[in-house]
């Protein structure tokens, strides 16, 4: 069925299930009777632009649904769509280097909605130096295919099976929210690779810890991060609100003392 022959009420129902939402919690958000939510929903009553854009703000569906969300209702899409490379976006892309440069010499990357990997700062090819499958380096690199398979840093990450299991709760998550048929598919594929579990069990955490760091091996040491997401606050181009940059920062001072050597270094042989 297409997005055309799909009614713009049985959208809306359909994101209101996805987030879990009963029909009077979206009325009492959205400021509207229960009873014309129920019109809305069912047909009966043809919503407005506004209050379109309105029920989708409080659904927070994302941009390039709120368009499908529009043509369905029988109006032109409100967002843009242009490619990362068009002349318009690049202040937004110049914004994202200076982040990504600005947040060496730690490593930081910036990565598309399929996860594939737009940029990244000096301190991200060091970790990259060992992975044995030249092929998950080869244009579009998909940074989560990249950290799970066999062939890619998977062998390095000390604590894959807990990595792991935080990577496809993130993408599972993103399914839910978005049924992306690609990341569906990239999510099957990712869960026949290797676990890491030893024994069908995780290794054991620290006492009382407060996040799942990233640890990897580099040379005879480990490497232990922690990450933050950062998105655009108020974008008006779908291409541009799916746009994420994944910084890492030191989890303990040998990482970081690690990180400041291999910057020195590179500073050194340019």
């Amino acid at each position: 069925m297409t997005t055309a022959e799909i009614s713009a009420g049985g959208l809306i129902r359909e994101w209101r299930t996805r987030r879990r939402m009963s029909q009077l919690d979206l009325a009492m958000e959205a400021e509207i009777s229960q009873r014309h939510l129920s019109f809305v929903e069912s047909g009966r009553a043809a919503p407005s632009r506004e209050m379109v854009l309105h029920l989708a703000e409080q659904l927070s569906i994302p941009l390039r649904h709120r368009n499908r969300l529009l043509l369905a209702a029988g109006f032109a899409p409100s967002f843009s769509e242009r490619s990362l490379g068009d002349a318009t976006m690049a202040p937004a892309m110049a914004a994202v280097e200076m982040v990504l440069k600005g947040h060496e010499p730690f490593p930081a990357l910036a990565v598309d909605r399929h996860w594939n990997l737009v940029m990244a700062n000096a301190a991200v090819a060091p970790l990259l130096a060992d992975v044995k499958e030249a092929s998950l380096l080869t244009p579009p690199v998909n940074v989560l295919r990249l950290s799970l398979h066999p062939g890619g840093i998977a062998s390095r990450i000390v604590n894959l099976w807990e990595w792991r299991a935080h990577l496809l709760q993130r993408l599972n998550h993103q399914n839910d929210a978005s049924g992306d048929a690609e990341l569906i598919e990239l999510e099957r594929e990712l869960r026949r690779y290797p676990s890491g579990a030893k024994a069908g069990r995780p290794a054991p955490l620290a006492a009382n810890p407060i996040f799942h760091p990233l640890r990897l091996a580099h040379g005879d040491q480990v490497l232990s991060f922690i990450s933050t997401i950062t998105v655009f606050g108020t974008p008006l181009d779908v291409t541009l609100s799916e746009l994420a940059i994944e910084s890492f920062f030191p989890a303990d001072e040998q990482t970081r003392a690690v990180l400041v050597r291999l910057a020195s270094e590179r500073a050194g042989q340019s």
